[in-house]
């Protein structure tokens, strides 16, 4: 395999594409909490905040479709240094232009950065792990993956938060910083192991084909249908968490906003970690269980209205969706073919994050129809049926005794 350029150890590169993993995820949240900053700054009402957040998820989509899987035949490394890259450049357009245009063209940038890396670094965490560590199983390489993914989504949140209520400026700084962090990431990261072969020759560019691994079309769908179940319940946190917050519980703290949706997805990665060496049939009886719980308490804290209740059911969600996020990580590394683990991984996280887009865009259309209320009800009693189900089918195609260890080999 190339290993041009190599400076630093598989071990060490390992944490690197972890690092700037979790780095990349979390600037896609930082936003959250500055919502209702940019409302007040622009004057626009709350239907537009879905479709802002919707273009992010449309830019991932839209990535994962056209570029996500080439990072099998063009490399990890390279794809890596190009997705941080993007990821500057949604930082200088935030800084550049922050009316609701520009907002809706960097969030896509931004959308486009994070599709990218997400399949790339998934597979390069898997591969320079094998390498660092031959003997050891896939799953502590996907439980990393799994936690600098859900990990960045929760840490954005809280500074996003911090930079809102405390910072000068923070429509602008909070940008300024990432855009240090980016390029400085970038630098770095051109220096990791490469773990593909970039000068084998490939097959023609084409967009990602959008097929399941042979011989496993319904374990993949299961797994597929169980990541944008929990990426249905992290948009509603993501998109309009602060506006329930500010119009039904009355909250005007901005950091209570980023405490809120850090703590779901904290939460997420927390109950990843933790369940790591637990049977996968097990974690996803927690995991449906996790999601009944919590989603009824969202919905009671909206009626009541309860506070704590809200957020205490969207933490108890949130650990589910973790548990099922990780779960089909797992399930889908373990069903690709090992020149097919990008593409594979690509098409996984396209239909996560088609998750993100269908339910977003259909609150903020229904927002003007509707009260928020109403609409959130709605949205937890289809993301309760959607996960349930999806957690079935996945118990259904999981090995019955054995850990995730088990199922990675």
């Amino acid at each position: 395999m190339t290993r041009a350029r190599r400076t630093m150890s598989d071990r060490a590169g390992f944490w690197v594409v972890a690092a700037a993993f979790t780095t990349v995820t979390a600037y896609a949240t930082v936003p959250t909490p500055l919502y209702p900053l940019y409302q007040a700054a622009d004057d626009f009402p709350v239907p537009v905040v879905t479709f802002i957040f919707t273009a992010f998820a449309v830019g991932v989509v839209f990535s994962l479709f056209l570029i996500g899987h080439i990072s099998d035949w063009a490399g990890r490394r390279r794809m890596s240094v190009i997705a941080v890259a993007v990821s500057a450049i949604a930082a200088a357009l935030f800084i550049a232009w922050n009316s609701v245009p520009g907002l809706i063209v960097a969030r896509f940038v931004d959308g486009v950065s994070v599709g990218i890396l997400s399949a790339a670094a998934t597979a390069h965490l898997a591969e320079l792990r094998a390498r660092a560590r031959p003997a050891e199983t896939a799953v502590l390489a996907a439980s990393v993956a799994g936690a600098a993914n859900l990990g960045g989504l929760a840490l954005g949140p809280l500074v996003g938060g911090l930079f809102a209520e405390f910072a000068p400026d923070p429509l602008e700084l909070v940008h300024v910083v990432f855009l240090v962090l980016f390029v400085s990431a970038a630098l770095v990261l051109r220096h990791v192991p490469e773990t593909v072969d970039t000068g084998a020759a490939h097959p023609p560019y084409r967009p990602q084909r959008l097929a399941f691994p042979p011989a496993s079309g319904a374990a993949f769908a299961a797994a597929s249908t169980g990541a944008a179940a929990s990426f249905a319940l992290f948009a509603l946190f993501t998109s309009l968490a602060p506006t329930f917050l500010h119009d039904t519980f009355h909250v005007s703290d901005h950091l209570v906003d980023g405490a809120t949706v850090f703590a779901v997805f904290g939460a997420a990665a927390t109950a990843q970690l933790l369940l790591v060496r637990v049977a996968q049939r097990a974690q996803l009886l927690v995991a449906i269980g996790c999601f009944v719980v919590g989603l009824v308490a969202i919905a009671a804290g909206a009626l009541i209205p309860a506070l704590g209740l809200f957020i205490a059911g969207g933490v108890v969600a949130g650990s589910g969706a973790g548990i099922m996020f990780r779960s089909a990580i797992a399930a889908a590394g373990a069903l690709a073919a090992p020149d097919r683990r990008g593409e594979t991984l690509a098409l996984l996280f396209l239909i996560a994050y088609g998750g993100l887009v269908a339910p977003v865009l259909l609150v903020g259309l229904s927002l003007p129809f509707a009260s928020e209320t109403t609409v959130l009800l709605v949205f937890s009693a289809a993301v309760l049926l959607a996960t349930v189900g999806a957690g079935v089918a996945m118990r259904r195609h999981s090995s019955p005794a054995g850990t995730p260890d088990d199922r990675a080999r």
